[in-house]
């Protein structure tokens, strides 16, 4: 099945839960992981019981904090 991971065209076995896609795709760090299946945010939750279909955009977000260090006096 196609779908489109982070802006590239991929091929899968049949439908997978956000969960099996994961693992599938060897995301590291999955528990940090936030999906967008569509446009849409799936909640952590739900990742074993969302599915993915043919021609459904998923994007893999990861948040990341960071900046340039600063002395407080």
């Amino acid at each position: 099945m196609r779908i489109t991971i982070n802006d590239s065209v991929t091929e899968v076995p049949d439908v997978l839960t956000i969960a099996e896609l994961l693992a599938h795709q060897k995301v590291k760090m999955p528990d940090m992981v936030s999906v967008q299946l569509n446009g849409t945010i799936v909640k952590r939750e739900d990742f074993a019981t969302t599915l993915v279909h043919e021609n459904d955009t998923v994007d893999f977000l990861y948040f990341m904090g960071g900046g340039k260090k600063s002395k407080c006096y």
